[in-house]
């Protein structure tokens, strides 16, 4: 049990990013607008193909890769582990976030010589935020016999995770040559939610001087754990499907809040366009099947053996601590705040396009530039600081309907991460693929970080 409860300690380090890099500003993809819904975009009426037209999905670990721990080295699987922990900080995180387009589709309004659009869709989300809880996996690993004087922070427990639906309606409008504006208002479903971010306190053991072998140890806890449409599964009495109850929860059975997604793109010069974005700028008002179970208390131990040294048995360390911090459990609704996302980018274009305006479905095309190169920015909101990224890219398009991107992103996973991505078009018929951090593929088990998203839509432009 003891070797079950370390994995899941360093699996979770695991994580997704939820940073669109390939997908921001990539206009020749409709789903482009759900990053920045002010992106440059025009066509006559769009639709993406139900479950299909937005897949994503990426993985990454700073602190170590699934060889680190795995492989047949001759190195014992504690001590791996131990590596792992010791190389790790309280500030790495996990991150696992993915997403799956249920419907979406867009059309013109206001007639033939409108540049005014709205766009609709449904997805259903899934985001899971875990900082390395390090001095509780010390805790864990080693007990604190060889750890006196050693403050364990509580604190480091640092969670959340939520699965839920996303109803959007968005609009967007061309106000001039230089400037469109766009904004999306979205209504979330949640199915479930689980908090625990707010937490302090600290675990404490020492030898008293003058003494041998007489401690005085001290627990101080302010723990808490916020739930919402989960207590139902732990009953004895439930015999449902944990995954089809959550899956029905969250359309539009769950508990619902509000959000807001903005975008801009402004053109100082023909081939010099800024764009910027903000991305769920909302909430969530947790009020189905709610629970907060709490470890709020303080303990002081003075004797010969202090009750938590067993390094043997880390679930003794558990025991222990339930009984000398007492647990309660409220009923009490509480609110949630999603991840915010902001976007920037600063493109330059250049090249004469061969396939003038032909396609009115892309901005860059009917600007007449067949390559662009910029930067992009991304920041993420989280419980401690912000997730930072930047990114280089270049665009061309090489074809009438054949767009590449590439771009090379530095982040807190990687300083390599190279993208790639392709959006090409045969007759109406759409087709994406992104494909983030390409180097990793040639040795997925010593990857660091590894995405991926594809689609499939109809595209109908304006020249129809």
């Amino acid at each position: 049990m003891r070797k079950v409860y370390l994995i899941i300690l360093v699996v979770f380090q695991f994580g997704f990013a939820q940073n669109k890099a390939l997908l921001y500003n990539f206009t020749s993809i409709p789903q482009a607008s759900l990053v920045n819904p002010g992106a440059d975009v025009s066509y006559k009426y769009y639709f993406g193909i139900p479950l299909l037209s937005g897949v994503s999905a990426n993985v990454g670990s700073k602190s170590f890769s699934a060889y680190d721990l795995f492989a047949n080295d001759g190195v014992d699987f504690t001590e791996k582990v131990r590596n792992i922990i010791n190389k790790s900080s309280a500030n790495d995180k996990t991150h696992v976030n993915e997403q799956v387009e249920v419907f979406s589709g867009g059309f013109r309004v206001g007639g033939e010589d409108s540049q005014s659009y709205v766009s609709f869709g449904v997805y259903q989300e899934f985001d899971f935020l875990m900082y390395v809880p390090k001095d509780l996996a010390i805790l864990a690993l080693d007990g604190n016999r060889d750890h006196m004087g050693k403050s364990f922070n509580l604190a480091d427990l640092n969670v959340r995770a939520e699965a839920l639906s996303v109803l959007h309606v968005g609009f967007h409008k061309k106000i001039s040559e230089k400037l469109v504006l766009g904004g999306r208002a979205k209504l979330y479903s949640s199915g479930a939610n689980a908090t625990s971010t707010n937490n302090s306190g600290f675990i404490y053991t020492d030898e008293i001087e003058g003494t041998r072998n007489i401690y005085t140890q001290v627990i101080s806890s302010n723990l808490e754990l916020k739930t919402s449409g989960i207590s139902t599964f732990t009953k004895d009495e439930y015999r449902g499907s944990e995954t089809e109850d959550i899956i029905h929860n969250s359309f539009f059975n769950g508990s619902l809040g509000l959000g807001v997604d903005a975008g801009v793109t402004y053109y100082f010069k023909d081939n010099l366009q800024f764009t910027t974005s903000v991305i769920d700028l909302g909430f969530v008002r947790q009020s189905k099947d709610i629970e907060t179970r709490t470890y709020k208390g303080s303990y002081t131990y003075n004797g010969v053996n202090p009750n938590f040294d067993d390094i043997d048995g880390p679930r003794n360390v558990l025991g222990e601590f339930d009984k000398a911090i007492p647990r309660d459990t409220l009923y009490n609704k509480y609110t949630t705040w999603r991840p915010t996302k902001f976007y920037s980018s600063l493109q330059y274009s250049f090249g004469e396009s061969r396939y003038g305006e032909k396609c009115d479905c892309r901005a860059q095309s009917k600007r007449g530039y067949a390559n662009s190169i910029g930067g992009q920015l991304f920041i993420m909101s989280m419980p401690k600081k912000p997730f930072t990224a930047f990114t280089a890219f270049y665009k061309r398009s090489i074809f009438e309907k054949l767009d590449f991107k590439a771009t090379y992103t530095f982040d807190t996973f990687s300083n390599t991460n190279l993208g790639l991505g392709l959006s090409g078009t045969i007759g109406k018929f759409n087709i994406y693929a992104l494909v983030d951090n390409v180097f990793e593929y040639k040795d997925v088990t010593k990857a660091n970080s590894i995405a991926f998203q594809f689609g499939l839509n109809f595209i109908f432009p304006d020249s129809d």
